[in-house]
């Protein structure tokens, strides 16, 4: 909710400024460089926001990655994986496809490696829905810090409660085959923005002398 409300100030001011700029053009007469300078100045800007948008969507902190629970107070992190729709593709709690999936379970924090560790994967909301189960995996202790299992997941909702021999348990909520409003207004940030960058520059370029210039130079 945090990131969708960044993003609608974000892209509100952006829209602002655009706003103030064409009023501007229309009411106030520029230099003749001064369409020029406004461009340069538009992909500079460009040039700055693309990078930090590419940051922010390729490298998130851990503690703010959803993938990423606490389990009685230590870091686990979740990954779900369908080879046979897409052979390198991750996924965390939304996943696109129904059928086969791989579920990874990494113990980040080492003193979990040593418990006796507990999947299991229901349909629903609720994790008491023993009726509703679709993969159980026993307690066991994993050295390597990585639970795997498998299980064949419809169109749905699910929860996989991880439980900790002795600590409480923790859960991820999995959307299968599932339209996420939020997922899909974080991803619409960077090129909406674009967009409108797009705009201005192309609004800058048409108002230039030069432009004007080149064009008539080359329709002669």
């Amino acid at each position: 909710m945090t990131t969708v409300l960044l993003t609608m100030v974000a892209l509100s001011a952006v829209a602002g400024v655009i706003y103030r700029v064409t009023v501007g053009l229309r009411t106030v007469r520029f230099k003749q460089n001064s369409h020029l300078c406004r461009v340069i100045g538009a992909l500079g800007f460009l040039a700055i926001l693309l990078p930090g948008f590419a940051y922010a969507h390729g490298k998130v902190a851990m503690e703010e990655d959803p993938c990423v629970q606490r389990v009685g107070g230590n870091l686990v992190h979740f990954n779900a994986y369908q080879p046979q729709h897409a052979a390198n593709a991750q996924y965390c709690t939304e996943i696109p496809a129904a059928g086969d999936t791989f579920l990874v379970v990494d113990l980040v924090d080492p003193s979990l490696r040593t418990l006796p560790m507990g999947v299991r994967v229901v349909r629903g909301l609720s994790e008491t829905a023993d009726n509703q189960t679709v993969a159980d995996w026993p307690p066991t202790t994993h050295p390597d810090g990585v639970v795997r299992g498998e299980a064949t997941l419809a169109q749905g909702l699910y929860t996989l409660i991880i439980t900790p021999e002795g600590l409480s348990s923790s859960s991820y909520l999995l959307r299968v085959q599932q339209l996420d409003s939020a997922t899909l207004a974080r991803q619409a940030i960077g090129p909406v923005t674009l967009l409108l960058l797009l705009a201005l520059l192309g609004y800058e370029l048409s108002k230039s002398t030069h432009w004007r210039n080149w064009r008539g130079f080359d329709h002669s």
